[in-house]
């Protein structure tokens, strides 16, 4: 059995990834991108990824490949349907990033809500060490206790991020962009409801013809000028240029990114222009990524190849 792990530094160089070899001959590459991966995975039965695009172009001459197994949730990169037809077995690992990805979005929001890169400066720059009392309260920061919390996504990570905000006194209403959510904890609203009534609003819905621009110019602009977004479901969902505007124009309060319509992040993307750390906070798209999670996602990999040979079909996403 040939295994090749296409993006073998995408779980991190500090977990261990040995586990694949007790399932024959492994060849690790760091990255592959689209150009190489046709190359990579021509004598492979199984292929293990993340982004590198699996489909018609790059698989064609790969006539061994049985089992795709991803380093991710989301499975955009790869044909599912071309791969049914050739009889490859697609397989993700769902719920292993969820309490880091929740708390994340936490993080964020309290980042924001109480300007906690203006007071860090404040002390870091000498100036409290420079006044005359014992506080400092320039700028007027708030309680998430009363706040309306709404969430566009009330998946795994959408219910343990509304968990958490409730336990800090916040409502929590929602907005199923599929229409299918089946949740029954928290309000249900339509899409102007929430844009209207949050004062944080965090995304966590996956990618879709559906949820493609949803945060738009004019979902921007049904915002309260107080509100608060955070995005860490795909860049996309929101439009860069529409959010930059936003922002500058104080339409609303503050966003927390942790994906963006293009990554890396490109050099003419906009929100690049504001260094204000307390209207904007940008990380590189690593809230999923604790110790924890990536050593769950190595787990739930290797626990999906095993199903696979023997027959099972673990998270199989193309039966």
């Amino acid at each position: 059995m040939k295994l090749v792990v296409l993006e073998r530094n995408s779980a991190g160089t500090d977990i261990d990834v040995s586990c694949f070899e007790k399932f024959g001959d492994v060849t690790y590459y760091p990255n592959t991108v689209a150009e190489n991966t046709a190359e990579r995975v021509k004598d492979a039965d199984i292929v293990i990824a993340n982004k590198a695009p699996l489909n018609e172009t790059t698989l064609k001459n790969a006539p061994n490949v049985k089992l795709i197994c991803l380093f991710a949730t989301g499975f955009d990169n790869v044909d599912v349907a071309y791969c049914k037809s050739r009889g490859i077995k697609v397989a993700n690992v769902v719920n292993y990033c969820t309490p880091a990805v929740a708390q994340h979005t936490l993080l964020l929001a309290l980042m924001l809500t109480e300007k906690i890169a203006f007071y860090d400066q404040y002390v870091k720059s000498g100036t409290y060490s420079a006044q005359d009392r014992f506080s400092n309260f320039d700028r007027a920061f708030n309680d998430l206790e009363g706040k309306t919390w709404g969430i566009v996504g009330m998946g795994n990570i959408g219910r343990r991020v509304a968990g958490l905000a409730q336990a800090f006194g916040c409502k929590i209403i929602f907005y199923s962009a599929s229409g299918n959510s089946t949740c029954t904890e928290y309000e249900r609203v339509d899409f102007d409801t929430l844009l209207r009534e949050s004062d944080i609003l965090s995304l966590h819905c996956p990618l879709s013809d559906r949820t493609r621009g949803l945060i738009d110019k004019t979902a921007l602009e049904k915002m309260k000028e107080t509100a608060i977004l955070v995005n860490v479901a795909r860049g996309p969902v929101v439009d860069t240029q529409a959010l930059y505007d936003a922002l500058i124009r104080d339409q609303i309060a503050a966003a927390g990114l942790d994906v963006l319509e293009k990554e890396p992040m490109t050099k003419d993307n906009p929100l690049a222009k504001i260094q204000d750390s307390t209207k904007l906070v940008i990380t590189p798209h690593m809230s999923w990524a604790s110790v924890e999670s990536r050593t769950r996602l190595v787990e739930e990999v290797d626990k999906n190849i095993e199903a696979f040979l023997n027959g099972e079909n673990r998270n199989v996403v193309n039966n």
